[in-house]
């Protein structure tokens, strides 16, 4: 193990224990030092650096940009071990990463998704994908957070739903209303009367018993979408089932300033209740939708005129 490797090491182990995953990052990471073996260099330079990055890897113009951007981090930590790394600057590649115009659900819309999920084929199929965005709407949590519950998760006494070992690591309980303990047990119920010998313990399960995979539920998505007769509203504001999330987020805020509620407490509760580590992630929900910047504006304007 080279000098460099046993820094990508320690690097990847102090990042981790903070709660950051890293699985995607640090196999870029390793190929960026093997890279750099392979060139004969033991440190790492702006120049091979933006090289490795710029290599032919495929046609997403925001590709290189990401690749840079975790050399980068990790050359902040590398400096502090050999003085003599460079640290590729900001901005060195334009197109980096950019988040998807949120495509916000409307009532309308959530019921029309669904009513086209009771009318799946398999009874259980339909009864899982029901329930999987209803809870997704009325609870903002990532679609990993919800194939990933098991049976235990749910406490329909206290009316709380833990989420375990999220993004970050961390562990969540999340209060529910009455309406949505009782939809819970009731697929609970119609789960174990088509399913009765599961081969998991997983809360949402598939038609065969199994936990449901991610690819397959954006697949069943994708084409309830089209049942429901959704379709992207510009090139970069598609449905998505994360977008339910985005939908939670808003619709809370929208209810903050309708009850003339102080908008920043609402978005400290909402941040911990999504999972957030940190209220700034929350708040970009604030530009999200017209409606969130028309009641801003509004608060601005009453705060203006009570100062005159």
């Amino acid at each position: 193990m080279t000098a460099l490797e046993d820094v990508l090491v320690d690097y990847l182990r102090i990042r981790r224990a903070m709660g950051y995953t890293l699985i995607r990052d640090g196999k870029l990471l390793a190929q960026f030092v093997a890279y750099l073996h392979q060139r004969g260099a033991d440190t790492i330079t702006t120049e091979l650096a933006l090289e490795w990055a710029t290599l032919p890897v495929g046609p997403d113009r925001s590709w290189p940009a990401r690749r840079l951007g975790n050399v980068r981090c990790f050359a902040r930590y590398a400096q502090t071990i050999n003085p003599a790394t460079e640290v590729p600057p900001t901005r060195l590649l334009t197109g980096g990463p950019c988040r998807a115009t949120p495509y916000l659900y409307s009532q309308q819309e959530i019921t029309a998704l669904l009513t086209a999920a009771a009318g799946l084929r398999e009874p259980l199929r339909a009864a899982t994908f029901q329930t999987l965005i209803g809870l997704l709407a009325v609870t903002g949590m990532r679609i990993s957070e919800a194939i990933a519950l098991d049976r235990r998760d749910l406490d329909s006494t206290y009316a709380v739903l833990t989420v375990r070992n999220s993004k970050f690591n961390k562990t969540r309980e999340l209060p529910l209303h009455p309406d949505s303990v009782r939809a819970l047990t009731d697929y609970q119920r119609r789960r174990d009367q088509l399913c009765p010998s599961p081969s998991c313990p997983a809360m949402l399960v598939s038609r065969g018993g199994n936990r449901l995979r991610y690819s397959n539920t954006q697949n069943t998505f994708a084409s309830l979408l089209r049942d429901a007769g959704l379709g992207p509203r510009s090139a970069s504001c598609r449905p998505r089932l994360h977008d339910l999330r985005h939908t939670f987020a808003v619709a809370t805020l929208l209810d903050a300033y309708a009850q003339g509620e102080d908008a920043r407490q609402r978005l400290a509760l909402l941040s911990t209740y999504l999972g957030h580590i940190d209220p700034a992630a929350t708040y970009w929900y604030l530009s999200a939708a017209p409606e969130l910047m028309a009641f801003a504006g509004e608060r601005l304007e009453q705060h203006l005129e009570a100062r005159r």
